[in-house]
C-alpha cells in the first residue's frame, strides 16, 4: 500500500494560536479538542516513524509570490499589512505540535498545500502514497488538501476530531457531504490504535 505521511494544515499561531485573528475558529477548535487530538495523532505517528509535514501559509511583506486580488477572503485579510508575515511569530507552528524531525511545507498563495509548492515531490521522495490530514479549516484548507491529494493519486484519510471549521453545522456538513466523497474518515483514537 505504500508509506503514510501526516499533513498538518495551518496549525499556526496566527491561525489557531495566541496570535490569531480568527477567534471563532479558535473556539471551534477548543470545543472539538482539535489541538489535543492532533497532538495525540502526531505523537503516535512519530513513534511509528510516519513522517509529519506541517503545511503552513505566510505572506512576504511585499506580497511577492502571492495572488492578493483574486479572492475576496484574501483581499479582506490583507487589509491588515501585518497579517501572517514571513518571519513573524504568527506563521510559526503551534509549539505543542512541532518537533525537530518534522518537515514544513510553506506556501505563499492559495488554499491548498500542493499547488506551487514542493509537497508532492517531498511525499514521493519519501515513498508516500497515503496521507492523513488534520488541522484547519473545513471551510477551505482541508477540502482543498483532500481534493488535490486525490487528484495526484494519493489515498486520503481525514481525522474527524482533529479538524474544525465554522460554523459548526457547516463543518459537520462538509465532513459528511464533501470529505466523505474524497477521503476515509477516522478518529484520533482509531489512528493511535492502528499505529501501535
Amino acid at each position: 500500500m505504500g508509506r503514510v505521511a501526516v499533513l498538518v494544515m495551518e496549525m499556526q499561531r496566527g491561525v489557531v494560536g495566541d496570535l490569531t485573528k480568527f477567534p471563532d475558529l479558535v473556539e471551534a477548535c477548543a470545543r472539538r479538542d482539535v489541538i489535543a487530538n492532533a497532538a495525540l495523532v502526531l505523537r503516535a505517528a512519530r513513534r511509528a516513524e510516519i513522517p509529519v509535514i506541517h503545511c503552513t501559509a505566510a505572506f512576504r511583506p511585499d506580497r511577492a509570490g502571492s495572488h492578493t486580488a483574486n479572492c475576496p477572503f484574501i483581499v479582506a485579510l490583507l487589509k491588515d499589512p501585518e497579517h501572517m508575515l514571513e518571519g513573524t511569530g504568527a506563521v510559526e507552528v503551534l509549539p505543542e505540535l512541532r518537533e525537530t524531525g518534522d518537515l514544513e511545507n510553506r506556501r505563499h498563495h492559495g488554499f491548498s498545500p500542493f499547488t506551487g509548492t514542493s509537497l508532492d515531490m517531498t511525499l514521493r521522495s519519501l515513498g508516500v502514497s497515503s496521507v492523513v490530514a488534520l488541522g484547519v479549516s473545513l471551510n477551505l484548507g482541508i477540502p482543498g488538501l483532500a481534493l488535490e491529494a486525490v487528484n495526484l493519486g494519493y489515498r486520503v484519510t481525514v481525522v474527524t476530531d482533529a479538524v474544525a471549521g465554522i460554523p459548526d453545522d457547516y463543518a459537520r456538513a462538509v465532513l459528511k457531504h464533501t470529505v466523505s466523497l474524497l477521503a476515509t474518515r477516522a478518529t484520533a483514537a482509531g489512528l493511535v490504535e492502528a499505529w501501535r
